[in-house]
């Protein structure tokens, strides 16, 4: 019965995909998380994109930041990042972005609830119309983590997660700019590396009409702790 409801579902996604003239898209994701101290961390971040073609990657960014750990469940942090995309395989646009982060984190029992917000300004060149311009654009993010094998997350825990993310653009119109709903599971495979993997929509909103976009989502992380060694009472062997 259960298998019939999933093929169910999967035929109809795949009937409503064609019934809409949409794709499905790939999104790719490699995260560094870097831990100096008790409270100074930093990331670095690549993201590489197929919208039009699932196999031909035609957006692409790179970021990084540096945070600090105002409690163990408060961390701002301050980044930046170039972000470029293409059009029938030629480049269309490039921006400069740097902005500015804040997430809380609750927890109730197993959950983690994650609130991230992030106050954005991008510059833009697009280099069809040799055309510049700029952007100011806020953000909010909540995301709900659930480990399923375990009960925090450590090496062999399998994970769920569901996120829901909205976009208010101020400088343009419309205010409310975009919607992006993830759900998918993540692995943890030893203290340093991590997989996660998931269904990512996203609805783009606009006075000419609005997008939906479809990605499957494949990320794997890489966390290294300077403060292990620390830890493990090792930090005075020199």
């Amino acid at each position: 019965m259960s298998k019939r409801i999933l093929i169910l579902f999967i035929s109809f996604f795949v009937l409503h995909l064609s019934a809409q003239k949409e794709n499905i898209s790939s999104y790719n994701v490699i995260t560094i998380n870097y831990k100096h101290n008790s409270k100074i961390f930093a990331y670095a971040e690549g993201q590489l994109r197929g919208i039009e073609e699932f196999s031909y990657p035609d957006y692409y960014e790179l970021k990084g930041g540096i945070g600090y750990n105002l409690s163990k469940n408060h961390k701002p942090l301050i980044g930046i990042g170039r972000y470029v995309s293409y059009k029938n395989r030629s480049l269309e646009k490039e921006e400069f972005r740097v902005w500015l982060q804040d997430v809380y984190d609750l927890k109730a029992g197993k959950f983690k609830f994650e609130n991230r917000v992030r106050a954005e300004k991008s510059w833009f060149y697009n280099t069809l119309k040799d055309e510049n311009s700029d952007r100011i654009r806020l953000r909010y993010r909540l995301n709900v983590s659930l480990p399923l094998n375990a009960e925090k997350v450590e090496s062999g825990t399998i994970s769920a997660n569901v996120y829901d993310e909205v976009f208010f653009v101020t400088t343009e119109n419309p205010l409310f700019a975009r919607n992006r709903v993830y759900a998918g599971l993540s692995y943890q495979i030893d203290d340093h590396f991590g997989l996660a993997s998931g269904y990512l929509w996203q609805r783009e909103f606009a006075d000419s009409g609005n997008k939906n976009l479809h990605f499957v989502y494949l990320g794997l992380s890489l966390n290294i702790d300077r403060t292990e060694p620390e830890k493990k009472g090792l930090s005075d062997l020199d």
